[in-house]
């Protein structure tokens, strides 16, 4: 099988305070982008479902793959930004393409 994510533009999300951030991300729905000075790291809406990660999971999870502790996302300066995707799939070679959207 093949799968194809086209991502929307990233948006940055704003917080009072770097505990909100779960709650501003909806898990299946929202892909996210982490970053802190040159590291980054993106996660694909369809990981914390695969994964079984609440969203406070999947931030810890977007440091460690930005290469960062996974608690980086409570720290002043990091920033989160979020993104939807449409994710088009083929099962077999010549067989027809499924489109699907997250959310």
């Amino acid at each position: 099988m093949v799968e194809v994510s086209v991502l929307t533009p990233p948006e940055l999300v704003r917080v009072s305070h770097p505990k909100d951030y779960p709650s501003q991300i909806r898990v299946g729905v929202d892909g996210i982008i982490v970053e802190r000075g040159f590291y980054k790291g993106l996660l694909l809406p369809q990981v914390p479902v695969e994964w079984g990660w609440n969203s406070e999971e999947f931030l810890s999870q977007g440091c460690l793959k930005a290469g960062l502790p996974p608690d980086a996302w409570l720290v002043q300066g990091t920033r989160i930004y979020k993104f939807q995707a449409v994710i088009f799939e083929e099962e077999a070679p010549e067989g027809p393409i499924k489109r699907r959207s997250l959310g």
